[in-house]
This record gives C-alpha cells, sequence and structure tokens, in this order.
C-alpha cells in the first residue's frame, strides 16, 4: 500500500511567498525576493502558473509535505520563513 502524495492546500500560498527565487522567471525578471507575493499569486492565493510553461523551475520541482505545510496556512508560512532564514548565505 503506497501513501497518498501530500496536496496543497487551496488559498494558503505560502510557498508563493515566503521562500526567495534566485533566477530570473515571466513577470519577475529579477527574481522574487523572500517574504514578497509572486506576481502570478491571484487574490485566492492560487498560482495563475501552475501548469503552464512559464512556470518557474523552483516552482516546478517544489514537492508539498506535511513537514513543510504544517496544520495551517500560518503555521505553512512560519516554516518556510524560518526555511529561508536556515538556507541563506
Amino acid at each position: 500500500m503506497t501513501a497518498e502524495p501530500f496536496a496543497c492546500r487551496v488559498g494558503c500560498g505560502a510557498c508563493c511567498i515566503a521562500p526567495s527565487i534566485a533566477t530570473p522567471f515571466f513577470g519577475m525578471p529579477h527574481g522574487k525576493p523572500a517574504g514578497q507575493r509572486c506576481v502570478h499569486l491571484d487574490d485566492g492565493n492560487r498560482c495563475l502558473l501552475f501548469g503552464r510553461p512559464e512556470r518557474p523551475q523552483w516552482c516546478i520541482d517544489l514537492r508539498p509535505s506535511a513537514e513543510m505545510c504544517g496544520a495551517d496556512d500560518a503555521e505553512a508560512l512560519a516554516i518556510l520563513e524560518q526555511m529561508e532564514r536556515d538556507t541563506r548565505p
């Protein structure tokens, strides 16, 4: 029996806010600083590039997990903010 893949909570958006993305991508030619909302995050915190070829590779490679996403949206944001701080050079 295999475990079900972890699914994103609709409307969370923490992974589109907390982390930095160093590489330029469609709509954000200088990348995305940590803590800044991605320009492709809609008012309901849904990615407008999901499944599209313009989506950054960083986002394509990201896999949600219970450890990363926590129990709710606020916890996910706090976890990802801490991960961003922990991985800064």
